[in-house]
């Protein structure tokens, strides 16, 4: 009999032993308790390290001077100032200047996909002499850096009279060039050449046109990459300070622009006392920057990282 017990002891020892280490470990590796627990720290830690920073922006812009001054408020206001909030808005004149740059980001954003998507097409299926030479040069022009055509572009808009207006920005981008026009290129290319080539063959057999076989077959299976080259060239060009600080200058503020002349235009809106303590006005104003391209890829996250990976960019 106590035998019988010690060998149940020892076969109930065994049996928890392996239900332990198959619930640590798992059948594979991604299965175990263990492995949860690390990919869990890792990810936790990287969206803090990547959330901090717009919370702070948030917290600070609601808090008071007393608040900001005070070193025991960290995160959470004790006197909450939603005056702030406004203020950002009227200094950043964000009417006016938010028009913009939604004007040059959406514009040049439907203008690349356009010319980018048919160059890459070309391309990448198309036969015509010279191709692997003008894929080249499009290779080329991506590896240049931007700053050292600055000065013979400003010549040739000057020339042009394009200056003060958004047409720097717009025509290079009919024309599949632009604020990161070659990467984009690249990109519709090697989507392009990911599709079957069935589907060419049979539309080439009832008739279609090269034109037709890219608008009507092609172009409808682009929508992963022409979401990600509109949301990547959006938000570049929303971004973007230097080049709109060259060729428009005040005459045509976008949002970068008006949030570096912050600190002067404080002092031209009607019933706001200048001080030294301008940090949550700031903050406020910085949100109102980052806000629409936030909520743009909220909305579009789901399909925006389907295309990431269709396109080849995760590899």
């Amino acid at each position: 009999m106590a035998r019988r017990l010690g060998g149940d002891r020892r076969k109930l020892a065994r049996t928890v032993g392996k239900r332990t280490k198959l619930l640590l470990l798992g059948r594979e590796i991604r299965e175990g308790l263990i492995y949860k627990i690390m990919l869990y720290w890792i990810l936790t830690n990287v969206a803090v390290m990547y959330m901090r920073p717009f919370l702070y922006m948030v917290s600070t812009m609601f808090k008071s001077k007393t608040d900001l001054l005070d070193p025991t408020v960290e995160w959470i206001p004790i006197e909450w100032d939603a005056a702030n909030v406004w203020f950002g808005l009227k200094f950043m004149k964000y009417a006016v200047t938010g028009l913009h740059s939604l004007t040059i980001a959406g514009t040049a954003s439907v203008l690349q996909v356009l010319s980018c998507s048919i160059t890459g097409y070309a391309l990448a299926r198309l036969q015509f002499p010279l191709r692997g030479l003008w894929f080249a040069l499009v290779l080329v022009s991506f590896l240049i850096p931007p700053q050292t055509i600055l000065i013979p572009l400003y010549i040739l808009f000057q020339k042009l009279d394009m200056l003060r207006t958004p047409l720097p920005f717009l025509v290079p981008a009919l024309f599949g060039q632009g604020l990161k026009g070659a990467l984009f290129v690249i990109i519709f290319r090697q989507f392009f050449r990911t599709l079957p080539k069935e589907l060419e063959e049979a539309a080439r057999i009832d008739g279609a046109s090269a034109l037709r076989l890219f608008v009507r077959v092609m172009l409808p299976l682009a929508r992963p990459a022409i979401l990600v080259v509109f949301l990547f060239s959006f938000v570049w060009h929303w971004n973007d300070s230097y080049l709109p600080s060259l060729f428009l200058g005040k005459e045509y503020a976008t949002l970068p622009i008006q949030l570096d002349n912050l600190q002067s235009a404080m002092g031209d809106v009607p019933g706001y006392v200048d001080t030294n303590i301008t940090e949550q006005v700031y903050m406020a104003a910085s949100f109102w920057f980052v806000a629409p391209p936030l909520l743009l890829y909220l909305i579009a996250q789901k399909w925006f990282v389907q295309g990431v990976e269709r396109t080849g960019l995760v590899e």
